[in-house]
């Protein structure tokens, strides 16, 4: 009784029955395969050999049970993962069992059918009764529907996870287990028939007892903090993440909260949500003609889809690349089937291009995003073309929009233009000041006289490196880990600001309407948040894949040309000022004139074919603040 008592203590009331159970069960699947075996009739020497087997078949299969964790998870929620543990405990006992009964001699003596049936018969008691405890429980003796679904555990309580549970009710694809909140007037509580079980940092504790694989996070108005806290605990201990769309997303109607989703790295930026001005930009774009330069980059497409949401009456794809402009082609047909868009090939440095597309589809708004931005790559052997493209690119489509009279022309930048390292940084911070220097040229009185609403207003937009673009670390990383590593990063220390491509957009067409405020070429700079360690980003993405760092190497290669070991989003010399949106901030950057503009002009002009280290030369001359680093070959 002692001992019986210290037990249940240890392990618990329900975990001791549960052994219990098992321990007759050994003995009762040796007893119903002699009987099989005999016809129900045993002879005296089979019973004396039987007696003699059961002494050593229960505490072994019982050590192997408890070893393999046979205990941890509650009957009710016994499922697939719970049956493959029996399995394997219960042959992996057998297989010991008969080892030492042949050491004690009695194996000769067990029949060669008892021998097969026993093994049969162990899994058939353990899982069956499981099985029917859950279904039981569930009330839902008469079907077994739903025994293959994954169980889950709800993080949040609130209404969107009682939503949740609600559409997930007699799913055959989830069961959901319980749910985890803060809220102590919650625990323990019933919500949609499921139990409030704890709180939430007590996620690996019932992730370990419940046999769980799957997490839903149901909480999409909490802080990003939070947020991020229960993410960076799923990652920890292995288990499946999941969450349901944004709080955005939800109230919109675009989505519900039973399509759920895989956690991506946006999830783990800890950002919150962008809120735009809606009204304002259906006064910019509806109605309106908007040509988007780049339109099948990452940053191009994107800005399209979200434009597409406030019905413009054409959008006139702008693309080089011929793959590029058919791939967004495909996926905008499909999408907005009906809506009026043209798909243009076309070079922004070719003029006579230009001014044929502004002369046939007048366009009002102007989103300029086609750039060379591969910093190492634009560095060595293609600096001339990234001046070409970035400068003289910008120079000809400014001078084309101002002409034909564009509203708003807008110039999607980089943090890397801000005390530039590298040719892309110099050549995008020089496109800046192109515009910055139409802008004054084209806002005296004289160079619009009698009409100067009609002047074109100018608007740059910097911000950082954008989760998921084409040539970044996230497309290289994810490579990397499915050919099993290493994954390469140039500095133990180097740092990044992130934001997902939405995001991003989003926030360029905020600024692009909020430019003109101050007269027009003004410089936005985007709250990046924090920067991000490009190693912890790394060991998420791996964690994300199932694996750990032990599975996927790190190796450092050493900073590339070009390359700095932290960005920046503003110089020394600038300054900003505040703006309606709090995640847009006004740069105050040092200015240039028209007669700047003019000796650019005849420079571009005449610019043909440099090296690389004449364009580095050049560039230092046109910004100041350029500081080229040596390459070495």
């Amino acid at each position: 009784m002692i001992m019986d008592s210290l037990f249940i203590s240890k392990f618990g009331i329900r975990t001791f029955i549960a052994i219990v159970h098992d321990f007759t069960a050994i003995a009762v699947a040796w007893l119903l395969a002699y009987l099989f075996r005999f016809n129900f009739e045993i002879p005296v020497e089979a019973w004396t050999t039987l007696t003699k087997i059961l002494p050593w078949a229960i505490p072994v299969q019982t050590i192997f049970f408890l070893w393999l964790g046979l205990y941890r998870g509650l009957w009710r929620y016994a499922s697939m993962p719970d049956l493959k543990r029996i399995f394997v405990a219960a042959m992996l006992g057998y297989g010991v069992i008969t080892l030492i009964l042949w050491l004690v001699g009695l194996l000769d003596t067990i029949p060669a059918a008892v021998f097969v049936m026993v093994p049969l018969m162990l899994l058939l008691i353990m899982g069956g009764s499981r099985l029917i405890y859950r279904a039981w429980k569930e009330r839902r003796l008469t079907s077994l529907d739903g025994y293959g679904a994954k169980l889950v555990l709800i993080l949040g309580a609130g209404n969107t996870a009682v939503s949740l549970v609600k559409e997930l009710t007699g799913s055959r694809d989830w069961h959901v287990v319980g749910m985890l909140d803060d809220d102590p007037r919650k625990l323990g509580t019933r919500l949609q028939g499921v139990r409030v079980l704890g709180v939430i940092d007590e996620l690996p504790q019932w992730v370990q007892k419940l046999n769980v694989g799957h997490v839903i996070i149901a909480m999409p108005s909490v802080s990003n903090r939070i947020h991020r806290h229960a993410l960076e605990m799923c990652a920890e201990i292995g288990v499946k993440a999941m969450t349901v769309p944004s709080y955005i997303d939800l109230i919109s109607g675009k989505t519900t909260v039973s399509q759920i989703r895989e956690i991506e790295l946006a999830d783990l930026l800890g950002r919150e949500p962008v809120i735009l001005d809606d009204e304002g930009l259906h006064g910019l774009l509806t109605g309106k003609v908007v040509l988007v330069t780049g339109a099948g980059g990452s940053i191009g497409a994107e800005l399209c889809r979200q434009i597409a949401a406030f019905s413009p009456s054409r959008i006139v794809f702008l693309e080089l690349n011929e793959f590029a402009l058919y791939d967004i082609q495909e996926e905008f047909i499909a999408r907005t089937p009906g809506s009026q868009m043209s798909f243009v090939i076309g070079d922004i440095k070719d003029e006579a291009r230009m001014a044929q597309l502004f002369t046939q589809f007048k366009p009002s708004v102007v989103f300029h995003a086609a750039a060379y931005k591969h910093v190492p790559l634009m560095e060595q052997e293609n600096a001339c073309q990234a001046l070409l493209n970035n400068v003289l690119g910008t120079y000809v489509l400014a001078q084309v929009a101002i002409r034909f009279a564009v509203e708003k022309f807008v110039l999607v930048s980089t943090d890397k233009a801000v005390n530039p390292v590298s040719v892309m940084g110099a050549t995008k911070r020089l496109a800046e000041m192109v515009c910055q220097a139409w802008q004054q040229s084209i806002s005296k009185p004289a160079a619009n006289p009698g009409n100067p609403s009609h002047s074109t207003c100018f608007v740059m937009v910097r911000f950082g490196n954008v989760l998921g673009s084409t040539g970044s670390v996230i497309p290289k990383f994810r490579e990397q880990i499915a050919r099993g590593g290493p994954i390469t990063i140039t500095h133990h220390e180097i740092t990044r600001y992130f934001m997902s491509i939405p995001e991003a957009a989003q926030l360029v067409l905020q600024a692009g309407l909020m430019g003109g405020v101050r007269g027009g070429g003004e410089i936005f700079v985007l709250d990046m948040g924090d920067p991000v360690k490009i190693v912890d980003l790394a060991n998420v993405m791996i964690r994300l894949s199932g694996l750990n760092e032990e599975d996927i190497r790190i190796v450092y290669t050493g900073l590339r040309p070009g390359e700095k070991l932290h960005e920046e989003l503003l110089s020394a010399n600038e300054d900003t000022l505040p703006t309606p949106h709090q995640k847009v901030r006004i740069a105050q950057a040092r200015q240039v004139d028209e007669q700047w503009l003019s000796n650019l002009e005849l420079w571009l002009k005449g610019v043909t074919v440099l090296t690389d280290q004449e364009v580095r030369d050049q560039l230092q001359q046109w910004v100041p603040e350029y500081a080229s680093k040596e390459i070495t070959h």
